[in-house]
């Protein structure tokens, strides 16, 4: 067996990053980390209903009833939550999944062909290359600008469109630069989807967290000039990762989502992944979505503003759960930050895990209780005074 092949598109480095060596030999030792990396709101102290966990309790729970969309409560329970937002998304246009992942790979599936082309937004998530790849689809990035607020670059975004550029992926508002997708940028997508053919993705996992409550973003949920298809779930809005549920719903010319939604259909009864307790309780939690979602915006704020009272180049954010930091005497990013780690014990993301092109970003979540966030902060502005 020692000519044993795997799939080629598995040949990622399996070595692990010298930040996540020093943290594992840290935590070893039994130092105590102050963690800014933290997505995981279950691990923050905020407080969940006991009704939300009393919701998984029916006996309606014993019966499974598959159905390849979504047990038809759960999808009016998602519309209903968008018709919170004066958004009207029909439940039959609703596909459940159990995780945005999920999600992409299901719209991947119907979407591209081996060797076709998706655009993907930089900076962004690092997860997008691994499921591209899994799907044996070809990618570019087409990048974001910063010059006060983030934008589309729309000169070098035409420039990357080919003949088997088949959709974009934009993410609102975009992780980690937390900048919501303007009507511009919406325009000018439909203008490229149009003549090109291709259609949307829009990731809005994040959309109800604006850190300016003043502010009035938009959700591609409305958007029915191209084939459009925005994702989202309870992992963020409910701060609930553990339960597993998110959805794809659909928009666009109605004879063309028509036919996307028999394919997405066929597509999630090959799967039927998504459980049937969360579903059940869906309704109950959506309803409730405030609760969290207060606690969640409180903290993320307050400690938004704790970081732009420091004497920090702190670039502008709208939503979301990061701060992004610049240091731009930094030689070495990823010096700084194991600097972090191994001298104050503090734990952060540097810029090039989300692939920001030029050197010296810190990528901090804002989720940590404040005390533990504004003493991880005094020790990195301590840090950067010695660079």
């Amino acid at each position: 067996m020692s000519n044993f092949l795997f799939a080629n598109r598995t040949n990622w480095s399996l070595q692990s990053n010298p930040l996540s060596c020093l943290l594992e030999k840290l935590q070893a030792q039994g130092v105590d980390i102050l963690d800014l990396t933290e997505s995981n709101p279950t691990r923050c102290g905020f407080h969940y209903p006991s009704s939300w966990l009393e919701a998984l309790c029916g006996q309606n729970n014993f019966t499974y009833a598959p159905q390849a969309k979504g047990l038809i409560q759960a999808r009016r329970a998602v519309a209903d939550y968008y018709a919170q937002k004066s958004l009207n998304v029909d439940p039959k246009r609703i596909v459940l999944t159990s995780s945005t992942s999920e999600g992409y790979s299901f719209l991947l599936k119907l979407l591209t062909n081996p060797g076709d082309h998706v655009l993907i937004p930089k900076p962004s998530y690092p997860l997008f290359q691994f499921l591209l790849q899994l799907h044996d689809v070809e990618f570019d990035y087409y990048p974001l600008v910063y010059d006060g607020a983030w934008r589309t670059d729309q000169r070098a975004f035409k420039n990357l469109v080919m003949p088997k550029t088949r959709t974009v992926i934009v993410v609102n508002p975009n992780n980690p630069a937390g900048s919501y997708v303007g009507k511009e940028d919406i325009a000018f997508l439909n203008e490229q989807c149009l003549k090109n053919h291709m259609a949307i993705i829009s990731d809005e996992v994040f959309f109800d967290y604006k850190l300016n409550g003043q502010i009035n973003p938009l959700s591609l949920a409305y958007n029915t000039a191209v084939p459009t298809f925005v994702l989202s779930g309870i992992s963020k809005i409910l701060g609930l990762p553990q339960m597993k549920l998110s959805w794809i719903t659909s928009h666009g010319p109605q004879p063309i989502v028509d036919m996307a939604m028999d394919r997405l259909e066929i597509i999630a009864d090959t799967y039927l992944s998504v459980n049937t307790p969360a579903q059940n309780a869906l309704s109950v939690w959506l309803a409730g979505n405030a609760h969290i979602q207060k606690q969640i915006l409180e903290r993320v704020r307050a400690n938004w503003e704790i970081v732009r009272r420091q004497h920090l180049n702190v670039l502008a954010a709208e939503g979301g759960w990061y701060a992004l930091v610049h240091v731009p005497s930094v030689k070495s990013e990823e010096q700084l930050v194991l600097d972090l780690l191994q001298k104050d014990h503090v734990l952060v993301h540097p810029g090039y895990f989300f692939d920001f092109d030029n050197p010296g970003y810190l990528v901090l979540s804002l989720l940590p209780v404040s005390e533990i966030f504004t003493q991880a902060l005094e020790r990195i502005c301590r840090r950067i005074k010695l660079l």
